[in-house]
């Protein structure tokens, strides 16, 4: 009987073990629908050592729970995600937003990318992400 036991207490803990250890495939996010007035929005940032200081440390205390140290989307957080959170550090997705839609994508979000507008309300510290996020591509 205990033997019995035993070996469904094994059974049990291996089963809840491989069930949150193989969670299904995240998909990747759809495109962004960023009005106009992103797309084109300036940078007034670009370039300042001091922004780019505040930016990390923005970065470390709002962004890298998801998107990881190097921006890569392995952060602790990502894999509770439904979608993955990207890769910053990738070339091509780089050179395919401007400051401006990323601005939008980081501080005003969308489905799981939280919105930031009131947990970061200095403009400096806001283009400061902008700028470290620039800095992570390879």
């Amino acid at each position: 009987m205990k033997t019995n036991f035993f070996l469904l207490s094994l059974l049990a803990i291996a089963f809840i073990g491989f069930a949150f250890t193989n969670s299904p495939e995240q998909k990747k996010g759809g495109n962004w629908k960023i009005p106009t007035e992103y797309k084109t929005k300036a940078n007034t940032m670009k370039g300042d050592a001091e922004a780019l200081k505040l930016g990390k440390a923005a970065y470390a205390k709002h962004c890298r729970s998801c998107h990881g140290n190097l921006g890569t989307g392995d952060g602790p957080k990502a894999k509770n995600l439904e979608t993955h959170p990207g890769d910053f550090s990738d070339a091509k997705w780089q050179s395919s937003v401007t400051d401006g839609e990323l601005y939008y994508m980081s501080i005003i979000g969308r489905d799981e990318m939280p919105n930031f507008e009131s947990k970061i309300t200095d403009d400096e510290e806001r283009w400061g992400i902008i700028n470290y996020i620039r800095s992570l591509k390879k």
